[in-house]
């Protein structure tokens, strides 16, 4: 009796082959991301958050509070392009970043409160429009006159690779970090909100030397950047571990 052929192939393990049949090619696997949010504010602005998401009325929906948040943004860039020729527009841009962190910080609340959560919906249209966002808000202050608009463009490029590195890590990890040294959104639109104040009384420093945004700006670009090579280095050294050959 011939020899069937089947004999002569390598072996499957019959618990790989059962998995390869049951499970789709076209339904992707996901893991569940730990976030990890350790910032100044955390704590109290989650009490905040949570109480705002119960008073909520039902017909407002978390797309709503996205839209609205990214709505705001685009206009916080708008008004700081309208800032060359009016000052008191940065006054409207204050109240644009609060209302960006209503929207961009209570539509993953809300969603949690009425137990509605798409995490991968929320998480993809979240941080797509965060990062459009940022564009909208650094073209604006660098049309403002009041930051070089080399120093805005570098700030964004800045801002957009601490972003790919928290996603790339939030993959490979499983860990989400929404801060970085204590500092997260919330504490970078206060000090952003506390600058156009001080913009409004004084926007040239040191014997008006210098513009007042510059000189954050050059400060923010490096904290970026040494907070981008840090946990680059870290998350690499950490894979390495955990994956020796």
């Amino acid at each position: 009796m011939a020899t069937p052929f089947v004999n002569y192939c390598e072996q499957i393990n019959p618990k790989i082959l059962h998995k390869l049949h049951t499970e789709s090619p076209r339904t992707p696997r996901r893991q569940n991301a730990s976030r990890v949010q350790q910032s100044f504010l955390a704590a109290p602005e989650k009490r905040l958050l949570i109480w705002i998401a119960q008073q909520t009325p039902s017909w407002i929906t978390p797309d709503h509070l996205t839209v609205s948040g990214f709505l705001a943004q685009i206009f916080a860039g708008v008004f700081y392009a309208l800032s060359r020729w009016n000052r008191c527009c940065l006054l409207a841009v204050i109240f644009c970043l609060a209302l960006n962190w209503l929207g961009d910080s209570l539509d993953g609340t809300l969603a949690r409160v009425r137990q509605r959560q798409r995490p991968a919906y929320g998480f993809y249209v979240d941080h797509m429009i965060d990062s459009l966002g940022a564009l909208c808000l650094m073209t604006g202050l660098a049309l403002s006159t009041y930051m070089h608009p080399h120093l805005a463009i570098a700030l964004l490029i800045a801002f957009l690779l601490l972003s790919i590195q928290s996603y790339l890590a939030t993959y490979a990890l499983g860990e989400f970090h929404l801060s970085f040294w204590k500092f997260g959104p919330t504490e970078l639109r206060l000090l952003l909100a506390v600058g156009n104040i001080a913009l409004l009384c004084r926007p040239m420093i040191w014997h008006a030397r210098y513009r007042l945004f510059d000189v954050a700006g050059a400060i923010g670009l490096l904290g970026m950047t040494t907070m981008l090579l840090f946990f680059t280095a870290q998350n690499t050294c950490r894979l390495y571990q955990r994956e020796r050959l």
